[in-house]
C-alpha cells in the first residue's frame, strides 16, 4: 500500500506547468508523493522535459492531440463523472494521506475537488488543497466553464492557496486561506534556464506572438471576425502557433483565408513550453486570450493585448502594458500602435504575484 502523505491530481498541460515546480521540490527533498493523472491532456513529454516522475496512475488514456473534448460539453460531463469516481477510488488506497492537491480551474480540477471532498468522504482525515485559488472574472460565461468551476472548487476545498492579495479577497467564505504567490514565477524561471542551454533563435528582430484558444472566442463568429480584423492590422512580423481547434473554427467561419491575407502573419505549429517561453522573452508584443500568458507578460514585462471581455487576473491591468481589449476593434488597433511605438516605455511595476520561490513556500507550508 502506498505510504505517501501527499497526493496530487493533474489533468491538463496548463495545470502541470503551474504545478511541476512543487513536484520537483518534493523530489529534491525526498518527500514521496502520489501522482494521479486524469488523462485529460498528454503529459508524458512534459514530465520528461522537466524531470518530474511519470504519473503513478493514469485514469484514462491521454489523447494524442491537445484535448479529449475540444469543447464537446456532453462528452466532458460524462467523462468528469467517471473520473471523479476513479479519483475517489485512488484516494481510498492512500491510508497515510494528509494533503490532496489540485490546481486551477479545469474539468480535472472540478473532479479532483469533488472526489476528495467531505461530501464523498464524510470521515476523511486528510485535507484537500486548491492551488491558485480565488481567481474571479465575476462573469459565468467569461471564461466558460472555468469561472463556474473556480467557485465550485472553492466550496469543496479545505485549504485555499491564493496567488495574490486580490484573489484571496475574492473568497467569501470561512476557509483556510494562504497567500503564497504564483508558482508561474518558478515555472518560467526553470523553463528559461533550460532554454538557455538550447540553441534557440528568436523568430525575428522585432515580432508579435499570438495565441488564441478560448472557448467563448472560438464559438462566436462575431468575436472571431473582430479578432481577425485586429490581427490584420499588425505591421510587424507576427507568429501565430495555431491549435487544431482554433484552425477548425476559423475555417468553419470562413476566416482562415482572411487571416492569411496579411503576409506579416506566420501560421506555425504549436510550440512546446520551453520554446514558447523563449520567444515570449524575445518578442515585442503579445496578443492572446489566455490566462497564464497574462502572468508571463508581467514576468517578462512584455506589452499584451488581452482579447477578452473580462479577466480573472486584473492585477496586471494596473500596469501600463496590459490592455483588456473587450474586443473593441478600433480602440485595440490604437493600443497596438501605441505599444509598438518607439516612444513606448514599460513603467516600473511590482509583480503582484510575488517573487520566485513560491513553490518552496508551498511545500514548507504543507510540511
Amino acid at each position: 500500500m502506498n505510504k505517501s502523505t501527499i497526493a496530487i491530481c493533474i489533468g491538463t498541460r496548463a495545470e502541470f506547468i503551474k504545478a511541476y515546480p512543487i513536484l520537483l521540490i518534493l523530489q529534491e527533498k525526498n518527500i514521496p508523493y502520489y501522482f494521479i493523472h486524469t488523462g485529460q491532456h498528454n503529459l508524458f513529454d512534459l514530465c520528461e522535459t522537466f524531470g518530474v516522475k511519470q504519473p503513478d496512475v493514469i485514469l484514462s488514456t491521454p489523447p494524442k492531440k491537445s484535448s479529449k473534448f475540444n469543447a464537446q460539453e456532453s462528452k466532458a460531463i460524462k467523462w468528469a463523472i467517471g473520473i471523479t469516481l476513479k479519483i475517489r477510488k485512488e484516494i481510498k488506497k492512500l491510508l497515510d494521506l494528509k494533503y490532496f492537491l489540485f490546481h486551477g480551474d479545469t474539468i480535472s480540477t472540478f473532479s479532483s475537488a469533488f472526489a476528495s471532498s467531505k461530501f464523498l468522504n464524510w470521515n476523511k482525515k486528510y485535507q484537500n488543497v486548491h492551488l491558485e485559488s480565488g481567481l474571479r472574472s465575476w462573469s459565468n460565461k467569461e471564461p466558460f466553464p472555468e469561472e463556474i468551476i473556480r467557485r465550485i472548487v472553492t466550496f469543496f476545498s479545505d485549504i485555499l492557496i491564493s496567488p495574490s492579495e486580490k484573489s484571496a479577497l475574492n473568497i467569501k467564505s470561512r476557509k483556510t486561506i494562504f497567500i503564497c504567490g504564483n508558482t508561474i514565477l518558478d515555472s518560467v524561471d526553470i523553463a528559461s534556464k533550460i532554454a538557455k542551454k538550447r540553441d534557440l533563435k528568436p523568430f525575428d528582430k522585432r515580432f508579435a506572438l499570438v495565441s488564441i484558444h478560448r472557448h467563448e472566442n472560438l464559438k462566436n463568429k462575431k468575436r472571431l471576425t473582430d479578432i481577425i480584423e485586429i490581427l490584420s492590422s499588425l505591421k510587424i512580423p507576427s507568429y501565430f502557433p495555431i491549435h487544431s481547434n482554433t484552425k477548425k473554427q476559423l475555417i468553419k467561419f470562413e476566416l482562415y483565408d482572411k487571416l492569411l491575407e496579411n503576409k506579416k502573419i506566420k501560421i506555425i505549429k504549436p510550440l512546446d513550453y520551453i520554446l514558447m517561453i523563449f520567444q515570449m522573452d524575445k518578442c515585442s508584443l503579445l496578443i492572446a486570450d489566455g490566462g497564464s500568458i497574462q502572468e508571463e507578460s508581467l514576468i517578462f514585462k512584455k506589452p499584451i493585448i488581452i482579447l477578452r471581455m473580462n479577466t480573472e487576473r486584473p492585477e496586471g491591468l494596473e500596469s501600463n502594458f496590459q490592455y483588456l481589449s473587450k474586443l473593441n476593434v478600433e480602440e485595440t488597433k490604437k493600443k497596438i500602435k501605441e505599444y509598438l511605438s518607439k516612444d513606448f516605455k514599460v513603467k516600473k511595476f511590482k509583480n503582484p504575484y510575488g517573487e520566485k520561490g513560491v513553490s518552496e513556500k508551498i511545500v514548507e507550508l504543507l510540511k
